[in-house]
């Protein structure tokens, strides 16, 4: 199960999947692996339960360095019946600060038993250079490298008949506040409101409204927005021609800061 608007977290998870169900010696992966892309708004509106035979790899992005908020709702509607779980986060590399315990909290409130989580790097979703191109080939050897951890984990416990010790990620509870961008008089620069603008060239295609998870982009005039914005640039990233984009002043200076400050590559962190 993924939330992936610009496929990043996709990428990562799938790569466990695969890479794990390889281990297991499955030959039919289609047979084996059911992916549930809750990325879109009509997606999050359908009930999601496991039974306790089945293992879930869930992977969702960091915003702010927590699980996103619009996210949460749904995430606790999951229903876990004792079901193993492997967590997931992918973030710009800034931080992910307390989304890999929040999202293993809420998968244990669910009924799950986390046996695995892991926090890896995508491309940010502000920038085309923050983590450009990642999760690189690095990155998706640490993913091979996990997911043969995991199968040592589980399986040598099941035949062993043994009990699977659930994991301890990093993190800190209370939760840290969502994290906020300041300008140069330090005051907190609230990009929430910012919305994406259109530019002359749109050619009516109707992708940014089709691929827009909260449903936001209105389909029969693209430049309007009937909901909220979560920054996930999917319309902008994704678009044939570059006509989406930003330009409130707030949300540009965080967007160079973020390139400034953490362009140094930062590794995944995993934990079994």
């Amino acid at each position: 199960m993924y939330f992936s608007a610009t496929g990043t977290t996709e990428k990562v998870v799938c790569g466990i999947a695969k890479k794990l169900w390889e281990n297991i010696g499955l030959k039919e992966e289609k047979e084996h692996i059911n992916i549930i892309d809750f990325t879109l708004l009509q997606e999050r509106q359908k009930t999601v339960e496991f039974s306790k035979d089945d293992i879930l790899i869930i992977g969702v992005p960091v915003y702010a360095g927590r699980v996103p908020n619009v996210l949460t709702k749904y995430l606790k509607s999951i229903i876990g019946n004792g079901a193993l779980a492997i967590s997931v986060v992918v973030y710009g590399n800034r931080n992910y600060d307390d989304a890999l315990i929040e999202l293993k909290d809420i998968l244990e409130w669910d009924g799950f038993r986390v046996i695995a989580g892991a926090a890896f790097i995508g491309e940010h979703a502000f920038s085309n250079t923050l983590a450009k191109n990642r999760p690189d080939q690095k990155d998706m050897e640490l993913v091979s490298y996990f997911a043969d951890k995991i199968y040592n984990k589980v399986y040598k416990k099941i035949i062993d008949g043994n009990e699977i010790e659930t994991v301890f990620v990093k993190g800190i509870k209370p939760y840290r506040k969502y994290y906020m961008p300041k300008d140069e008089k330090g005051n907190a620069i609230d990009i929430r409101r910012v919305q994406p603008k259109t530019k002359d060239s749109c050619i009516n295609c109707k992708l940014c409204a089709r691929i827009c998870p909260m449903g936001s982009i209105d389909f029969q005039d693209v430049t309007r927005l009937n909901g909220i914005c979560i920054k996930c640039c999917a319309c902008i990233k994704k678009c044939p021609v570059g006509a989406k984009y930003f330009d409130y002043i707030g949300y540009l200076k965080h967007k160079h800061e973020l390139e400034i400050k953490f362009e140094c590559r930062r590794e995944p962190e995993i934990f079994w």
